[in-house]
């Protein structure tokens, strides 16, 4: 099937499109779409959650509110609430915030003296440039409903060893909302998964699985170990968090928290 006009199309089911990070720049480019649509999620996905996901990340990095002076760093910031509710925290905290992402993306955010520093690029490419801008170290990384897309055009491991060479003593780097296949595949296995299946199609019937499909571009438990390994080789602690019970897709998604001791 063709690619839609990512830049002009007015009706786009993102369930069926296969986003990249250039794909992203042509949403961003969109006149049709809200910051949501941009970002590549259905409006009701996140209109009225980014409160409660934005207080959900803070909760595990607490070093945010905690702390004065932090350099900060958001990696696929995109351009709707959770980036522009990080802006005011560190500009009350005093932090320095990194904003990372194309540069269509990064024109729709506000620029705040002393606060903000844009880097045009994908991650980890884009890594020297993120390294100058931050020549200490980040303390606090957040990624936050992306790795999916690195994971399907980059190596996840040369993510995890970019993540742990910026990381300061001390930071924490969290990559949120991570779709895991195998978690999915245990919910829809579960009587829980076929209520809430049932409840949300209106039909009764039991969810499709999805156990024969192809793995190729999904993150399932594999995946997610191998990361947590390849940070503790590296010398950081690695845990696979959830998310809290109120966020729309906690069920099915992981966040993963990178921390150097």
């Amino acid at each position: 099937m063709a690619m839609p006009d990512l830049s002009q199309s007015r009706d786009l089911d993102f369930a069926a499109l296969d986003l990249t990070f250039e794909a992203f720049r042509e949403l961003a480019r969109n006149p049709h779409l809200d910051a949501h649509g941009k970002i590549g999620f259905p409006t009701a996905y996140r209109e009225g959650y980014e409160p409660a996901i934005f207080e959900d990340i803070v909760a595990k990095l607490p070093r945010l509110r905690r702390d004065r002076g932090l350099t900060v760093a958001d990696i696929g910031a995109g351009c709707a609430a959770l980036p522009r509710m990080l802006i005011d925290l560190c500009t009350q905290q005093g932090h320095r915030l990194i904003l990372v992402d194309s540069a269509e993306m990064l024109d729709m955010l506000p620029d705040v003296e002393g606060v903000t520093r844009k880097v045009a690029g994908a991650f980890p490419a884009c890594g020297p440039a993120l390294r100058e801008a931050a020549p200490d170290g980040v303390d606090v990384l957040i990624c936050y409903s992306v790795l999916h897309y690195m994971f399907v055009e980059t190596n996840v491991f040369d993510v995890v060893d970019a993540t742990v060479d910026l990381l300061a003593p001390r930071g924490r780097a969290l990559y949120g909302d991570i779709p895991n296949i195998s978690k999915r595949r245990r919910l829809f296995s579960s009587p829980t998964g076929k209520a809430v299946h049932r409840a949300y199609t209106g039909r009764d019937e039991d969810p499709p699985l999805d156990a024969e499909q192809s793995l190729q571009g999904r993150i399932d438990d594999g995946a997610l170990s191998g990361m947590i390994h390849r940070a503790q080789t590296a010398g950081c602690d690695a845990y696979l968090l959830p998310q809290d019970e109120g966020l729309p897709m906690a069920n099915r998604r992981d966040d993963l928290l990178i921390s150097r001791p």
